[in-house]
């Protein structure tokens, strides 16, 4: 079985546009199977206990960032250097693809304005869209994983997964959802579910590469990880950008009020 697991990076509402990041990137790592998962708790665990002294610290990139909740000592520049040397060499050498869709906000109002669908669903669709891609037509099954959050937003994710295997994507029926992807589970941080650590590392420098933002050296990483084609392209297979320069897509809300 393969494993989606799936964070966010960014504020999904459209109401209100934070001018120093305005996109909402959804998306997170795919396992290929068990065996690849156990390769990958072994791997962050290690790391965890010799750069940081600890295995039940969760990598998260808030805490990090702000030297907190036992990531205090990276407020060391050396440290800090070490710690994100180690972190970069392990992401390569782990087991995992990324799959994502980042939604420029300006964007997505300027051109369909009311009418814009919400970030979250819109990019939903697509995960779920290249997820189900990735699994194959050999009756391989998946299941995706998202880190708990609130009572409301966890509920309007659940309606919205459930929309998706009512209605299917613009490309993948909803049998096919249905047949190639078991369950939708949510998880809390505290149980150190180490694909959603990994989830969170990798959808902030692909928010910080569509913004426009200086790039940090993990973002090398990450773009080497996207899921690609069999020409090895990433654009569409493993990275959606929307709006697309060109083209209108599947970005505006169609469906009657009613339904």
């Amino acid at each position: 079985m393969q494993h989606l697991f799936l964070d966010e990076s960014g504020d999904h509402g459209l109401a209100s546009i934070d001018a120093a990041y305005p996109v909402f990137v959804l998306g997170g790592v795919i396992v290929p199977d068990d065996e690849s998962l156990s390769r990958i708790d072994a791997g962050v665990r290690a790391f965890k206990v010799d750069v940081l002294g600890d295995d039940r610290l969760v990598l998260h990139t808030a805490d990090i960032a702000r030297n907190r909740k036992g990531f205090e000592g990276l407020a060391r520049p050396d440290a800090r250097a070490r710690f994100h040397a180690r972190l970069n060499e392990l992401m390569a050498d782990l087991p995992f693809s990324i799959v994502a869709c980042a939604i420029r906000k300006p964007e997505l109002l300027r051109r369909y304005g009311a009418l814009a669908l919400d970030p979250y669903l819109l990019s939903l669709g697509l995960v779920v869209e290249r997820f189900c891609f990735a699994l194959g037509g050999r009756g391989e099954t998946g299941r995706i994983l998202v880190e708990r959050r609130n009572e409301r937003l966890d509920r309007e994710l659940r309606v919205a997964w459930d929309l998706l295997r009512l209605h299917g994507t613009r490309y993948v029926r909803p049998g096919t959802i249905a047949r190639r992807i078991s369950s939708l589970e949510f998880r809390r941080k505290t149980d150190r579910e180490v694909g959603l650590e990994l989830a969170d590392l990798v959808v902030t420098p692909l928010g910080r590469w569509v913004a426009g933002m200086p790039g940090k050296p993990d973002l090398k990483v990450v773009r080497a990880k996207l899921r690609t084609r069999p020409d090895g392209s990433w654009e569409g297979a493993g990275l959606i950008v929307l709006p697309k320069e060109k083209g209108r897509g599947p970005l505006r809300n169609t469906r009657p009020p009613s339904e």
